[in-house]
């Protein structure tokens, strides 16, 4: 007879393992590769993420990032790499999670209180096709990115809005948006 472990509530198993498991050992994986991306630390910044998607799913989303300067085209003008990972949190299910990449182009404005804004097109790679009642109907997901902020402290403080799609690969296409509040720490 097949002895069985104890379910805990919210947490469903896929293939013996528990999904709360999978997300968080799949979020240190990516956390590694990212870090080899954007070189060691002490040549990326920490951003840190947080806030809900439209249906007020709490996301938290924890990243590296390099910025490159883009001087030659413009003096104002940068280049930003960014990958990490993006966490979503749900009240009756297990969550989602996605790896992301994403590159964005900065625009910082003349002055000394430092207000920028970025877009950017990257992709994020999710656990599962669905969140909450919506499908996604692919672990591939586009991330459109327009953000805005300024030098705050040490580093930089950021208001993002992030639309995640699969921009019609598959349907449906029931993608999603969110809407965070960052803050980057210049390692």
């Amino acid at each position: 007879m097949e002895k069985r472990e104890p379910r805990e509530k919210g947490i469903k198993k896929k293939g013996g393992l528990r999904v709360k498991d999978v997300t968080l050992r799949h979020a240190l994986a990516a956390m590694i590769f990212a870090s080899l991306l954007v070189g060691t630390p002490a040549m990326a910044d920490l951003q840190v993420d947080a806030g809900a998607t439209n249906e007020s799913t709490a996301v938290v989303k924890i990243s590296l990032d390099k910025q490159l300067s883009l001087e030659h085209f413009h003096p104002r003008l940068s280049l930003r790499l960014t990958t990490g990972v993006l966490l979503l949190s749900e009240t009756h299910r297990a969550g989602n999670a996605a790896w992301v990449l994403s590159p964005a182009l900065r625009f910082t404005f003349a002055g000394n209180r430092g207000l920028f804004i970025e877009g950017g097109i990257g992709a994020a790679f999710f656990l599962e096709p669905q969140l909450g009642s919506r499908q996604l109907s692919t672990t591939f997901q586009f991330e459109d990115r327009l953000a805005m902020g300024r030098a705050f402290g040490d580093g930089e403080l950021s208001l993002a809005v992030t639309h995640y799609s699969n921009g019609g690969i598959k349907r449906p296409n029931e993608g999603f948006e969110t809407l965070t509040l960052g803050y980057r720490w210049k390692l």
